[in-house]
């Protein structure tokens, strides 16, 4: 009697799956060249939902903010004004003004260079997440507007459609490196090949939190720290109408896109490059004239 031996079918071959990456962009002065919610403040005021004073209030806040940065005092010092300020608005209300004026206030403001930098994430197949210590009801159109994959914000809390004035999330600091690694887990992205990029020292937790983080456009604290760990510093200073640019992106192929956007971005950082050597190889030949002659 013949014995039919069973033979085990081979196990599958399992092949790993690739970690997912992303590219984490701080909102305020890295994408945009002000800051996104005193942006607001004069149709927050032609909407009735702050006084004259407080317009001229958040003027200053604005100059202040674009001249030096804001500190970890003056970022807490503005949460408490600003959650103070919102108390009792009505949320729907805050989003239609928002939605109405987004195009008029913020796509003239946004950096060519960051509007570049985001496609090219994108056309390596990153996911482009956009992380703002600013009201999710001002981030989420606005990260809709860049063509974000994903939004990190701080959330104000809500009773009966009006905010209470309490924050039940701030994202700010350490918050935002948690949120950052919360998403991360859900997402399954590889921090130690995702990107960050910041302006403020006050996100250097965050900057931590990925294996490549750049500054861009940095306040002086964050300059140093990106200097004495190498991290690359970027300057943005262009700002471009979104929308006018989108059009004539939208003349080139799918195929043409990422190649115009990594050029424009690499004639931009080449530009600022020569500029900066030729104001130094000025100053240098002035200093030389001004010398005196060695005895």
């Amino acid at each position: 009697m013949e014995n039919h031996l069973q033979h085990p079918a081979p196990a599958p071959t399992r092949f790993p799956v690739p970690a997912r990456t992303a590219a984490f962009f701080d909102l305020d002065k890295t994408v945009i060249a002000k800051s996104s919610v005193l942006a607001f403040s004069r149709p927050f005021y032609h909407g009735g939902l702050i006084t004259r004073r407080a317009v001229l209030k958040s003027a200053y806040a604005q100059f202040v903010f674009l001249a030096g940065g804001a500190d970890h005092d003056q970022m807490e010092r503005m949460r408490e004004y600003l959650s103070q300020l919102c108390r009792g608005w009505n949320v729907q209300q805050v989003r239609e003004i928002v939605a109405e004026t987004l195009h008029e206030l913020i796509d003239p403001i946004i950096y060519e260079e960051a509007a570049s930098l985001i496609e090219r994430h994108h056309a390596a197949g990153r996911d482009v997440v956009i992380v703002s210590s600013s009201g999710s009801e001002v981030v989420e159109p606005i990260g809709e507007l860049l063509g974000a994959d994903r939004v990190i914000a701080t959330r104000m809390r809500e009773e009966d459609g009006l905010y209470t004035g309490d924050i039940d999330f701030y994202a700010y600091a350490q918050n935002k490196a948690s949120a950052i690694r919360e998403l991360a887990e859900e997402e399954g992205y590889d921090l130690e090949r995702c990107y960050a990029y910041s302006d403020s020292a006050t996100d250097l937790p965050m900057l931590e939190a990925v294996g490549h983080p750049a500054a861009v456009n940095p306040d002086r604290a964050l300059r140093r720290e990106a200097l004495a760990r190498e991290w690359p510093v970027l300057s943005f200073e262009k700002p471009v109408r979104l929308r006018q640019r989108m059009a004539a992106l939208g003349s080139l192929s799918v195929r043409e896109r990422p190649v115009l956007a990594a050029v424009v971005f690499g004639v931009a950082a080449a530009t600022a490059g020569l500029a900066g050597y030729a104001g130094y190889s000025v100053w240098s030949a002035l200093s030389r004239r001004r010398a005196p002659s060695a005895a």
